[in-house]
C-alpha cells in the first residue's frame, strides 16, 4: 500500500469513526457507497477501530446497519484535575443545598465518581472540598445589592483558590469605597447566590471576607503560599457545614 492509499485509508477510518461517535444513523451500504470503498473493505476498517478500542456492531446482512454498543463510552470519562475538583464540588454542593427533585441519586454518583480517580487525586479533591463552606441563603437586604460577578476575575479566583497562589484584586466594600487587596484564597463560602471569599489578607495581616460580586480587575500571582490552620477561620465558619466528597 503506498503512502497515498494509507493517508486515503486514515481519512476514512477517522471519518468512520466521527461518524458512529455522533450516532448518526447509517448502513454499511451507504457508507461503503459515500466513501467509494467496497463492503469487504469497509468490513475491514470496522476491524481496525475495533482492535483500536471501539465496541463496533455491524449487521453482515443486505444493507446491515452499523453503529456503536448501547452502553460505549460509560465508565470511560477522563476528567483533569480541575474538572474532577469542579465536578465533585458542584455535586457536593448540590447534596447540601437538598434540592428534592435531584437529591436522590447525587451520593452514588458521587462515590463513584471519586471511586474512579487514582489516590493521589483523590487526596488533592478531598483537601480541596474541604475548604468550601455552604452557609444559609442570602438575606433580602444581601440580594437587593447582589450582581454578577466579573467573570475574569471569577477565572483568577478560581485558579488560584486551586493552585494554592496569592491573588489580588480591586475591591468594593458596602460603603462604595474602593482598595487593592493581595489575599491567600483560603475558603470560598456560598450564601445562596453570593459567594465570599474568606482569605487571609497580605496587608491587614488578618482573616478577611470577601463578596465575589464586588471584587474586580483580579490577578493571580506566581507566589505559592501553605494553608493555614483551621483555627484562624474557625471563627468566620461556626455553624458553617464543610462540602465534604
Amino acid at each position: 500500500m503506498d503512502r497515498r492509499d494509507t493517508a486515503s485509508r486514515l481519512a476514512r477510518l477517522d471519518l468512520l469513526a466521527s461518524r458512529l461517535k455522533a450516532e448518526e444513523p447509517m448502513s454499511v451500504a451507504g457508507l461503503a457507497e459515500e466513501f467509494g470503498v467496497s463492503r469487504r473493505t469497509l468490513f475491514r476498517d470496522i476491524a481496525l477501530l475495533r482492535e483500536r478500542g471501539l465496541p463496533i456492531e455491524a449487521d453482515r446482512g443486505r444493507g446491515g446497519g452499523i453503529r456503536l454498543e448501547r452502553n460505549w463510552g460509560i465508565g470511560r470519562l477522563k476528567l483533569s484535575y480541575r474538572e474532577a475538583v469542579e465536578l465533585l464540588i458542584s455535586l457536593a454542593i448540590a447534596e447540601q443545598m437538598e434540592a428534592p427533585w435531584i437529591i436522590a441519586n447525587l451520593a452514588p454518583i458521587r462515590r463513584k465518581l471519586a471511586a474512579s480517580f487514582s489516590q493521589t487525586l483523590r487526596e488533592r479533591v478531598d483537601s480541596l472540598t474541604r475548604r468550601i463552606k455552604i452557609g444559609p441563603s442570602a438575606s433580602p437586604a444581601v440580594l437587593q445589592g447582589f450582581v454578577q460577578p466579573d467573570s475574569k476575575t471569577g477565572e483568577a479566583l478560581c485558579r488560584a483558590f486551586l493552585e494554592l497562589r496569592l491573588l489580588r484584586f480591586s475591591y468594593t466594600d458596602g460603603e462604595g469605597s474602593r482598595s487593592r487587596r493581595q489575599v491567600e484564597p483560603h475558603y470560598l463560602l456560598l450564601s445562596y447566590p453570593v459567594w465570599y471569599l474568606v482569605a487571609w489578607d497580605h496587608e491587614r495581616k488578618a482573616v478577611r471576607s470577601f463578596r465575589l460580586d464586588r471584587m474586580h480587575n483580579g490577578d493571580i500571582l506566581s507566589e505559592e503560599f501553605k494553608l493555614r490552620p483551621f483555627e484562624y477561620f474557625a471563627e468566620v465558619f461556626a455553624g458553617v457545614p464543610a462540602v465534604s466528597p
